[in-house]
């Protein structure tokens, strides 16, 4: 990960957490308020940094996965590259993307528990402008190269 990217991620974290410092915050004056009905509202905002909190360790715990695997694609050679056809904006185009996408996908067939094949597929769909697809991708990669 870029130091920019880095910084970013860093301070949406802390917002995030100050956020829900103040969420459970609410949560414990309303569980203390003698109406049921506060204290409903009050255990309900207590889900929501527990939810906040889990989500962020996934992401995280993601994005530090890619940046390892990033790191050892890089020392091996075997980064993803988008070489193709380019637009005006610098974005590949619709077919230089699917190329690289049905050759990413075709790593995957003849590798399917290869988590290189798969993170290179993450790639291929981002580079159809998939970014659901992208991420599930991405998170299949992780599993594969944590079990490995």
């Amino acid at each position: 990960m870029r130091r920019p990217a880095l910084l970013a991620a860093t301070a949406i974290t802390g917002l995030l957490g100050i956020y829900m410092a103040l969420v459970l915050g609410r949560a414990f004056v309303l569980l203390r308020d003698d109406a049921l009905t506060a204290k409903a509202l009050g255990a309900a905002l207590l889900v929501m940094p527990i939810v906040g909190a889990w989500y962020l360790w996934h992401e995280w715990s993601l994005g530090f996965a890619a940046q390892r695997m990033g790191s050892q694609l890089e020392q091996e050679g075997r980064l993803p590259v988008h070489d193709g056809a380019r637009g005006a904006g610098g974005a590949l185009t619709e077919e230089a993307a699917r190329d690289v996408y049905e050759l990413a996908r075709r790593g995957v067939d003849e590798q399917p528990d290869d988590w290189r094949a798969w993170f290179h597929l993450a790639y291929g769909y981002e580079a159809m402008k998939d970014k659901s697809q992208a991420r599930k991708a991405m998170r299949y990669a992780a599993d594969l190269y944590r079990r490995r």
